[in-house]
């Protein structure tokens, strides 16, 4: 039984609305540009309010691929629809693939320590990830392709996606990785120094320092920039014509790059500016 009747998952006439309505989003996002206000991460804020970062993270960050999943194990029964072709879930695979790292591996198992996150970031990102899952989960469970037709004709075209989604992949672990081992590296000195001296442990919740390897050369946020490449590739695997995986990539772009902009004056305030030196923002030599 649906759980929201005709809204999750969504009728056909719901769906249309959802994603059409979502491609309109950066529009609210340009506010970002008109405040630091940005309560998680480097600029997360005391408050009573807020909540445990990994926790906080694994609970906003899970419910887009688990809505993505659920819209495919439910349309097709509401559209008479035998079965999905291999395109649809080959999507459906790598958004999800995405997320188990983003929204479970990331936060519970990899990352030493994450800062609090406050419930206003909270409700935003949970409600961004059901949007999204529905707008991305509709068009693959039914309301999009349905025959390996729509597929076939393009192999090429989504292999070349297929493999910028993978690059862009791994480039996020790789630079995902060079953020944790600076909380890492910075436990184990705590740590022999604790052994040593006999003192307890500061922890590394609120710790930064400046990222250095592969694109932190050029960029304080390489791992935004491999994102964006990433689902780049999976909007190539969808096709140019696909709304909802174009509005995936413009959301977060537009969601993303005044956090960087912003980011890099924070830097600047901490480091100082010869510390941060020609690095931009998000994007090498422009941004």
């Amino acid at each position: 039984m649906a759980l929201i009747e005709s809204w999750y998952p969504p009728s056909r006439e719901h769906w249309e609305l959802i994603a059409y309505v979502w491609q309109f989003f950066p529009v609210f996002t340009a506010a970002q540009y008109f405040t630091d206000f940005y309560p998680q991460g480097k600029t997360s804020i005391d408050s009573k309010f807020n909540l445990p970062g990994k926790w906080a993270w694994f609970l906003m960050e899970i419910p887009g691929f688990l809505t993505v999943l659920y819209c495919m194990f439910t349309i097709p029964k509401q559209e008479g629809i035998d079965s999905l072709p291999w395109g649809n879930w080959t999507m459906a695979g790598i958004f999800t693939i995405h997320y188990l790292y983003r929204a479970i591996l990331s936060p519970l198992v990899l990352n030493p320590s994450m800062s609090p996150i406050h419930p206003f970031v909270f409700c935003s990102a949970f409600m961004w990830q059901i949007m999204n899952g529905l707008s991305i989960g509709g068009w693959l469970a039914g309301y999009g392709p349905t025959t390996v037709h729509d597929w076939s004709g393009r192999l090429y075209e989504i292999e070349i996606g297929l493999v910028i989604w993978g690059w862009g992949l791994l480039a996020n672990f790789f630079h995902d990785d060079d953020l944790r081992e600076i909380r890492r590296a910075a436990l184990r000195r705590q740590k022999a120094t604790a052994e040593k001296e006999n003192k307890p442990i500061d922890g590394v919740d609120k710790l930064y320092m400046m990222p250095k390897n592969g694109l932190f050369h050029y960029v304080l946020y390489a791992h935004y920039l491999c994102e964006w490449i990433e689902w780049s590739g999976f909007w190539l695997v969808g096709g140019w014509n696909c709304v909802p995986a174009r509005s995936f990539l413009l959301n977060e772009i537009s969601t993303m790059l005044p956090r960087a902009i912003q980011g890099r004056k924070w830097y600047i305030q901490k480091f100082g500016k010869e510390k941060v030196g020609n690095r931009k923002a998000v994007i090498p030599g422009l941004l």
